[in-house]
């Protein structure tokens, strides 16, 4: 009798504990709150960021063409200069003294051929004595163009309108010209017009399109924005990284691991002239916009098997929350929020941004298929 009476006193117990942890359970799901943002029209704007650097738009190095020491510097930093103004003047005492030399050889040349010709027309000279010495004046002659231009290598001019950048070297420098490492005795720079060359990751360069707006700051001007437009994107990366063949390519540019950038060229009016060359500029480049689109926040997106969707939020009769799956197309992606282009969403409605974890499913015994119910 004593065993029957525990079991019943088990059973009774067991059936208690579960009503109450079902009870419970439904209390809960019925006393849930979520989490809501509304349903907006607003101007959704997709950019991308990159980091570049501010460059005139024209910049030119001056070097000398012959070798010679500076003897004279005529202008300083930040000098605007015209096209063709001397900058500065090489000491040319050797070039001199060579053109003197050329002209006096070129003299004694001309006079010989005079003599020749007239000795030639009498017969007392041969053909071949009159051509060696039209050869010798012809020569004579070049040499004297050749020191003249030397000379004239020595005063140096700007080669365009612009400022001078930095600072030139001094007078007594030797001023070394060449093709491959000449002496740069100043640079000139057009500061009218303002560039930014950014790198920009291959996972963005496919958005990005020439004519394309942007913004970007620099340091300097924390708090001031700048404009720039797409002007140019390169067609190989960086590195050239493609380049297998060239020498060039660095082991690891060819990295699979490496991260491929390309160059974009902005435009960037400076009106106020604030922009200085070497400055970090930030950019945000705009590559979609969609202007008074229906939106929803990214966080309130979830899907499934049949798409895209949101949980609308309105309230019952009794005031609780009622939850509506309401499935939607998308279209534009913003930093925040993501345009609704199809569904049955309008302006105001709240949507939930609560995420919940699926659960794991279990079957129930009691024939019941899985469904819940109160226990006995």
């Amino acid at each position: 009798m004593k065993w029957k009476i525990f079991i019943v006193a088990v059973i009774l117990i067991g059936a208690a504990v579960g009503y109450k942890f079902y009870t419970d359970k439904v209390v809960a799901e019925t006393t849930k709150t979520y989490e809501t943002e509304k349903v907006v029209r607003m101007d959704l704007i997709k950019t991308v960021s990159a980091t570049g650097t501010v460059q005139p738009r024209d910049s030119v190095e001056v070097s000398g063409k012959v070798t010679a020491r500076i003897k004279d510097i005529l202008v300083e930093e930040n000098d605007h200069v015209t096209e063709g103004q001397v900058v500065a003047i090489l000491d040319g005492k050797d070039f001199e003294a060579k053109l003197d030399q050329a002209n006096f050889t070129l003299t004694n040349a001309k006079q010989k051929l005079d003599r020749t010709e007239r000795l030639y027309k009498i017969g007392a000279k041969s053909l071949e004595e009159l051509q060696d010495a039209q050869y010798q004046y012809d020569r004579a002659k070049s040499e004297v163009e050749l020191a003249q231009d030397d000379v004239n290598q020595t005063v140096i001019t700007a080669p365009m309108d612009g400022v001078v950048v930095g600072e030139p070297k001094t007078p007594g420098t030797m001023a070394v010209q060449g093709s491959t490492n000449p002496t740069v005795i100043m640079r000139i720079a057009d500061l009218s017009e303002k560039l930014v060359k950014a790198k920009v990751d291959e996972t963005d360069i496919g958005s990005v399109r020439v004519g394309e707006p942007a913004t970007f700051t620099v340091d300097a001007y924390p708090e001031k924005t700048f404009r720039a437009e797409v002007t140019k994107i390169s067609q190989t990366d960086t590195t050239n990284s493609w380049d297998t063949s060239s020498s060039t390519t660095s082991s690891s540019s060819n990295s699979s691991n490496a991260v491929i950038y390309y160059y974009v060229t902005f435009a960037a009016p400076d009106e106020e002239n604030l922009l200085l060359p070497a400055m970090t500029a930030r950019l945000d480049i705009v590559v979609g916009q969609v202007r008074d689109a229906l939106c929803v926040p990214i966080d309130a997106l979830k899907t499934d098997a049949k798409g895209s969707y949101v949980e609308r939020i309105t309230k019952d009769a009794q005031g609780k929350d009622v939850v509506e799956k309401v499935y939607i197309t998308v279209g534009l992606y913003g930093e925040e929020f993501v345009e609704v282009t199809g569904g049955n969403l309008n302006p105001g409605d709240d949507v939930s941004t609560t995420y919940e974890a699926a659960e794991k499913k279990t079957t129930q015994g009691g024939g019941m298929g899985g469904m819940r119910r109160p226990p006995f």
